[in-house]
């Protein structure tokens, strides 16, 4: 679909832009996009791509500004300039200053427009103003609005100075985390995972006009089993006689699809004829056309937008197995992105440009992600836009806020006004945004970060949007409601137990790599867990995924990955902060990600680990005699117990047996079925460095420690050594000082037989 850029004729350009009165302030790091901002280009693309008009104007640039005590009232005079829509701690705003909670933030601009002897209105439309906005136009306030991630709009025709120069004033107030509001990460002494705040302006500020009559807003709502999509329609002074049209149209002219007349101005439901269903292997999008005309339906057309939708369903359903699965179009997709949060070391809350801001949503795709989770942020309706343009299924946070709870406590008690305030930027979220076919899923809270009246707000989410899953509760917090159970966990992978609800892991990873020349602070960088080199974190984040695979056998639904970028001091990006550097490799790490969404591979235990349930071991802390990995050993002398062997401050273990000397050996029996055996994993947590046997074959060799069980892929000569009936695992730990544990297992992981995999770029 085209969107046109037109200014409208009745609107100047008030300010005089010039490059020389802005510069961007030297930051500890920038993007490469950061050149190609100026005062004369700044974010130029139409900012609500599904309700797009041909007339309106853009009003990014230059603007007067001024900081001053909250009780100090209006500046009488402005000095300074800020470039809108960057917020003004940003680098390329031009100020790069903080604003206090006891200090307020004013914006100055002009605006020359006339009124139309016609009627037609002029609106004024904000895409995001963090957090507390009044607005002004010649003195006369035409709104105000409270919530940092919503759009919001005016009519200002009547405030308008005729044939003069019109005063627009903008007054912000941000408590940041001094306050219950949404907010996010933002936080005032930015630390660890917490990073700096976003004032003010920081999406685009933009005019258009509109007939007395308009279309305020529109929602849609795809009915994929019954092809058909249903448009309804918010419309400002409607007139006696007419009536809401719709047609939708698919990649020629010759395939259109209008509703039928029926004289309806609320809502009407155009009959798809043609079924092309949107997904991240196709996602396909219908053109969409919306407007207001006479009730004949050829007549005189008052108002029109245009739009687009796609045929796509998001639901809960079985496998053939009977595991709860997340269903796209009635069939199950594993579900797979990284964490991203948004932020950017020349912008913060905001882009640079939106080359920019398609940028990590592209490279999302090309290494093979279908997902994305955007993390306690809500971004600008274009970035909903490039998702549902690529293919990519979107979870959206609700950005966090108010009082947090740790993972064993019941949730916060909130105040009314701090309830209402969250009850209403929720709504309008999912509002605002809910007409774009990429989200797929509503999370209105993470970690217990202001969590409260869990089931309530589940209730209260699905109400809102019935179309869509709702995770009530991302890591650490479950209720028990929802549509699915969510846990965290670091670096993992793991999953929740199955029941009803489908089992995902909403974040894990978080694999720290701080390069040189490309970090916001020279060092104390933060990660999960960090790595020297590339070349280690590749097979470091390869080795995950090893693990991750067999749990789609066991019915995980979804994973995240933390995360798409560095953000700040914190290192756990697949790219640097400034995107300059992609950490992994693309192509291998793309192929690896392919796997995971072939058919879940069948998962069976061949030797349990005591990790859930005591598992009986021989085992030696003095050294034994030659051969003692060998199946026809005389261990009868060795003493007999329980696994996991350790000390049990030993991070993610399950200690049954103490053992705190330098070497443990051990020896365990156990029969094998006849039949085929491939997919042999080592299942172990280890600490520190271990040798494996398999009926006196050396399988695996490992050094260090790890705090949490993991698979080990073993290659032919383990699958060769593996008999039918009686087979000793035998296993030799060494630790060397700290923690230490083992405990070991086999499984086997069966991959179904292969079939040509649709590729997920089209």
């Amino acid at each position: 679909m085209k969107l046109d850029h037109l200014f409208i004729v009745l609107l100047l350009v008030p300010i005089a832009s010039h490059a020389a009165d802005w510069q961007p302030v030297p930051g500890p790091l920038a993007t490469r996009w950061a050149k190609d901002v100026s005062p004369e280009k700044v974010h130029p693309e139409y900012p609500r791509p599904q309700m797009v008009r041909k007339e309106w104007t853009n009003l990014n640039g230059l603007w007067d500004y001024e900081i001053v005590l909250e009780s100090a009232g209006q500046p009488k005079e402005f000095t300074k300039k800020i470039l809108v829509p960057f917020p003004v701690e940003s680098s390329l705003s031009g100020v790069m200053k903080r604003v206090s909670p006891k200090e307020k933030l004013w914006y100055r601009r002009s605006l020359q427009a006339r009124k139309h002897k016609d009627g037609s209105r002029v609106l004024l439309h904000f895409g995001a103003v963090d957090w507390e906005a009044t607005v002004w136009v010649n003195g006369k306030e035409v709104v105000q609005h409270r919530g940092g991630y919503d759009p919001f709009s005016c009519d200002i025709t009547d405030a308008l100075a005729g044939d003069k120069p019109s005063e627009l004033l903008v007054a912000v107030s941000d408590l940041t985390d001094s306050s219950y509001q949404p907010r996010g990460k933002q936080i005032g002494k930015p630390h660890g995972i917490w990073y700096t705040p976003t004032t003010g302006i920081w999406q685009t500020v933009w005019l258009e006009v509109v007939p007395k009559t308009y279309i305020e807003a529109i929602k849609i709502v795809p009915d994929f089993d019954k092809k058909q999509v249903r448009i309804s329609a918010s419309v400002v002074n409607p007139q006696p006689g007419m009536a809401l049209y719709a047609e939708a149209s698919i990649e020629s002219k010759d395939r259109r699809f209008r509703s039928k007349d029926k004289g309806d101005i609320k809502e009407v439901t155009v009959e798809v004829g043609v079924v092309l269903p949107w997904s991240p292997m196709d996602p396909v999008l219908y053109d969409l056309r919306v407007w207001l005309g006479e009730g004949t339906g050829d007549g005189k057309e008052f108002d029109s937008v245009t739009s687009y939708f796609a045929l796509r369903k998001v639901s809960l359903g079985k496998d053939n197995a009977g595991v709860t699965r997340l269903l796209l179009n009635n069939q199950p997709l594993f579900q797979f992105g990284p964490l991203d949060q948004g932020f950017w070391p020349d912008g913060l809350y905001t882009a640079p440009t939106d080359e920019a801001l398609r940028y990590d949503l592209e490279m999302t795709k090309k290494l093979g992600f279908n997902m994305v989770r955007k993390h306690v942020k809500v971004e600008p309706d274009r970035w909903y836009h490039h998702c549902d343009k690529l293919g990519l299924l979107v979870w959206q946070d609700m950005p966090s806020g108010d009082k947090y709870i740790g993972p064993n406590d019941p949730d916060s008690q909130r105040s009314e006004e701090s309830t209402k305030q969250f009850e209403t930027e929720w709504a309008e979220i999912i509002k605002d945004f809910g007409n774009h076919p990429c989200i797929v899923m509503w999370v209105p809270f993470n970690e217990g970060w202001g969590q409260f009246d869990t089931a309530r707000i589940a209730d209260l989410t699905r109400t809102l949007d019935p179309t869509r899953l709702v995770n009530s509760a991302s890591g650490w917090t479950d209720r028990g409601v929802g549509d699915v159970h969510d846990v965290h966990i670091y670096p993992g992978p793991g999953m929740p137990p199955l029941s009803t609800r489908a089992a995902v892991l909403g974040e894990y990873g978080g694999l720290g790599l701080p390069l040189d020349g490309h970090t916001w602070q020279a060092k104390d960088n933060w990660g999960y867990r960090s790595y020297a080199n590339q070349a280690e974190l590749q097979k470091a984040y390869m080795n995950l995924l090893v693990n991750l695979r067999p749990l789609t056998g066991k019915g995980l639904s979804a994973a995240v990955y933390t995360q798409t970028t560095d953000v700040e001091i914190e290192v756990n990006g697949l790219m640097t902060y400034d995107r300059a550097v992609l950490k992994v490799d693309e192509k291998q790490t793309a192929a690896a990600h392919a796997r995971l969404y072939l058919p879940a591979p069948k998962v069976a235990t061949l030797l349990a680990t005591s990790q859930k349930e005591a598992q009986k071991w021989r085992y030696s802390l003095a050294k034994p005699a030659d051969g003692w990995e060998r199946p026809g050993f005389d261990d009868a002398a060795w003493k007999e117990g329980p696994g996991g062997f350790g000390e049990k401050s030993t991070p993610g273990t399950t200690v049954r047996t103490d053992w705190k000397t330098g070497d443990i050996w051990l020896r365990r029996s156990f029969d094998v079925p006849a039949g085929k055996h491939e997919g042999l994993h080592l299942v172990i947590h280890h600490d520190e460095d271990t040798e494996v046997y398999l009926n006196g074959v050396l399988v695996t060799k490992t050094k260090g420690y790890i705090t949490d069980y993991v698979l080990i892929p073993l290659d032919d000569v383990a699958v060769k050594a593996l008999r039918e009936g009686a087979n000793t695992l035998a296993v030799h730990c060494h630790q060397t000082g700290g923690g230490q544990y083992i405990d070991v297992g086999l499984l086997e992981v069966v991959e179904a037989p292969s079939k040509k995999s649709v590729p997920l770029v089209r």
